[in-house]
C-alpha cells in the first residue's frame, strides 16, 4: 500500500511523513507503480495533498543529485551535464529555504543571493526560466520579480537579490544567509565574485551556498571542490532522461560519442589535463597575473568564421600585448559564435580602438580578402595585416606552447573557454569537438608579437 499523506496537518500540504518502501526516492517509487496503482495513490490523497502534489519537489526530485546532502556544509556543488536538472534543483532549494508552512509564515532563510554569469542569465534561467524559481512556485507562494531593483520578494518578506559575476564589486555591502550560484565555471570574474560572495554570507547560524554548474577546468571550481566544507553531488544528462526530449540523448551520442566534450558537457565530468595536450591547467595557472606591465605593442588577432548561425564555427578574436622587457600578455578573449561576418568584424575593430592596438591580424587562407574588406568597411584607417597558414594547426601551435613553458607568455586574468580549448588541444584531439578557433586566434596573436617591435614603440599602461 502507498504511504499515507499527512493531509497538510503540519501546515505544509502535500508533504509525506513516511518514506517509500525500500528506501527509494518518491520519484523512483512512483515510477515503479503500475498506472492503476499510481491512480489509486493520487485518489487516496486528501484534496489539499492532491492539489499540492505538483509543487512538492520531495516527491519528484532525483535522489542522487537533487536532494540536499545531510550534515553541516557551507557549499553544496551539483556537477551535472546539460539538462541534468541542476537549475530545477537550485530553484527548489531556494524555495525550501524561504517558504514557511503557510504563504505568510517565515521560512528558515530570508536573504538569498542569486549569482549567474550575467544579469540576463539570472533573470532568464534562475528566476523566469521554465525550471526557475517563479515557474516552480505554486501560485499562492510565487514571489514577485521587481526588475528595477533586481529583486525577488515573497509574501512572507523573504528576498533574493540578483547579481552578475561580471560585476563582483556589487557584492560589497549586502549580506545574506544563503546563495544560489549558477554555472560558476563560466563566471567571467569568478575568483573575485566568489571571494566577495563569501564575505556576504554572514547572516544566521550557518549560511550556505549551492553551486549548480557544468564542470570546466577552472582554478576556482577546483579550489571549491577541494574545500573541506564542500559537498558534491554529480549527475550525467541521462539521469534526467524522463524530463528531456525522447531523441535528445541519442542525437548527442551520435554527434559527440565518447569525446571529451561529451564527457564534460553531458557526463558532467571534471576533466583533468588531456594526455598529449600542448598546455596544462598547472602551466596556465603558473603564468597567470593580475595586471599587465606597460606594453609597447598590442594586436587583435582574428581567426574568421566563414559561416554564421547557431551551428557555425566561432570567430576567434584574441587581444595580446608585448612588454619590451617581460614577454607577451594575453589581454582578452572576445571570441563570438554564430555572428554574421560584419558583426564579428565590428567586434574586432571595436577591440582595436578599445585596446589602442597597433594592428589587426587575420588568417586569410579560407576567407581571402573578405576580412580586410569587412574591416575597411567599418573603419578604413585601421592598420590591418593578413596572415597565411603554411603549416597545420598543431605545427603552428607547438612553438607557442613552448613559449608558455619558458615563461614568455602570460594571461592577465582568466579566460575559461580559451583555456579549456588550450588544455584539450593536442595530437589526440577529436575533430568532432569543433574547430579550435580561440586557440587559432591566440596563436596568430602571439606569433605576430614574437616577431618583435616593427614600429616605433608606444608605451601604454593598462
Amino acid at each position: 500500500m502507498p504511504p499515507k499523506s499527512n493531509s497538510g496537518k503540519d501546515g505544509r500540504p502535500g508533504t509525506w511523513t513516511s518514506t517509500p518502501p525500500g528506501g527509494r526516492s518518491w520519484a523512483s517509487w512512483l515510477a515503479s507503480l503500475s498506472e492503476d496503482e499510481r491512480q489509486g495513490f493520487v485518489e487516496g490523497l486528501s484534496d489539499e495533498a492532491a492539489a499540492a502534489l505538483r509543487w512538492t519537489f520531495e516527491v519528484w526530485r532525483l535522489a542522487g543529485h537533487q536532494a540536499p546532502p545531510p550534515g553541516r556544509w557551507r557549499s553544496w556543488v551539483i556537477l551535472g551535464g546539460r539538462g541534468a536538472g541542476k537549475t530545477r534543483a537550485g530553484a527548489e532549494w531556494v524555495r525550501a529555504l524561504v517558504e514557511g508552512g503557510t504563504p505568510l509564515a517565515p521560512g528558515a532563510r530570508s536573504r538569498v543571493a542569486l549569482v549567474g554569469e550575467t544579469f540576463d542569465q539570472v533573470r532568464e534561467v534562475m528566476i523566469e526560466g521554465p525550471s526557475g524559481i517563479r515557474a516552480c512556485s505554486p501560485p499562492d507562494r510565487r514571489p514577485e520579480w521587481i526588475a528595477t531593483r533586481r529583486l525577488l520578494r515573497w509574501q512572507n518578506g523573504a528576498e533574493a537579490l540578483a547579481f552578475s559575476a561580471g560585476q563582483p564589486e556589487a557584492l560589497r555591502g549586502p549580506q545574506f544567509d544563503a546563495a544560489w550560484c549558477d554555472e560558476l565555471a563560466k563566471w567571467p570574474r569568478g575568483a573575485a565574485t566568489w571571494a566577495n560572495l563569501g564575505l556576504c554570507l554572514r547572516l544566521g547560524e550557518a549560511p550556505q551556498a549551492l553551486v549548480t554548474t557544468t564542470p570546466r577546468r577552472t582554478p576556482l571550481l577546483k579550489r571549491l571542490l577541494a574545500a573541506e566544507d564542500t559537498v558534491v553531488t554529480r549527475a550525467p544528462t541521462e539521469a534526467n532522461a524522463a524530463n528531456l526530449a525522447p531523441e535528445f540523448l541519442e542525437a548527442m551520442e551520435r554527434e559527440f560519442g565518447a569525446t571529451s566534450f561529451a564527457r564534460q558537457e553531458l557526463g558532467g565530468e571534471l576533466l583533468e589535463d588531456v594526455e598529449g595536450a600542448l598546455w596544462t591547467c598547472a602551466l596556465l595557472e603558473k603564468q597567470r597575473v593580475r595586471q599587465a606591465p606597460p606594453l609597447v605593442r598590442i594586436v587583435v588577432a582574428v581567426d574568421p568564421a566563414t559561416t554564421s548561425g547557431k551551428s557555425a564555427d566561432s570567430c576567434g578574436i584574441v587581444v595580446a600585448g608585448l612588454c619590451a622587457e617581460d614577454g607577451i600578455y594575453v589581454l582578452a578573449d572576445l571570441t563570438v559564435q554564430g555572428a554574421a561576418p560584419l558583426d564579428w568584424a565590428r567586434r574586432a575593430v571595436d577591440a582595436f580602438h578599445q585596446w589602442q592596438a597597433d594592428r589587426i591580424v587575420a588568417e586569410v587562407n579560407q576567407s581571402g580578402e573578405m576580412v580586410e574588406a569587412l574591416v575597411r568597411q567599418i573603419d578604413p584607417d585601421v592598420s590591418y595585416a593578413g596572415v597565411s597558414a603554411s603549416r597545420g594547426k598543431l605545427a603552428r601551435a607547438e612553438p607557442i606552447a613552448m613559449a608558455y613553458e619558458r615563461g614568455q607568455v602570460r594571461h592577465v586574468g582568466a579566460f575559461p573557454e580559451l583555456e579549456d580549448e588550450m588544455c584539450a588541444f593536442g595530437p589526440a584531439r577529436d575533430p568532432r569537438e569543433g574547430s579550435p578557433d580561440r586557440v587559432d586566434a591566440l596563436v596568430w596573436a602571439v606569433s605576430e608579437l614574437r616577431r618583435g617591435v616593427t614600429q616605433t614603440p608606444r608605451v601604454r599602461q593598462l
